[in-house]
């Protein structure tokens, strides 16, 4: 099914300057799979060594998806996820 990825200010050099790329997914662990595979160059910021890396947050909605079941979490048809990388600074 279709969901879409809203992609971050400081992600979308990596998605064709896209701000929204729908992919196919019955959860968020594959709807992430399937935007890495679509644009290749984005993988090594969201992973490391195959696991998410920990300051991407993932939302459904308004909800966090690590208040959920992380990436098992399942997708409804038309679902928005947004990614939101954590910034730090000092």
């Amino acid at each position: 099914m279709a969901v879409s990825i809203l992609i971050p200010t400081a992600l979308r050099a990596f998605t064709d300057r896209n701000s929204e790329v729908s992919v196919e997914g019955a959860a968020v662990g594959e709807a992430i799979a399937a935007l890495a595979e679509k644009y290749p160059d984005i993988r090594q910021h969201l992973y490391k060594e195959g696991e998410l890396r920990s300051f991407i947050n993932i939302f459904v909605g308004e909800t966090n998806i690590k208040n959920l079941q992380g990436l098992d979490t399942a997708l409804s048809p038309g679902a928005e996820i947004m990614l939101v990388p954590a910034i730090a600074g000092g």
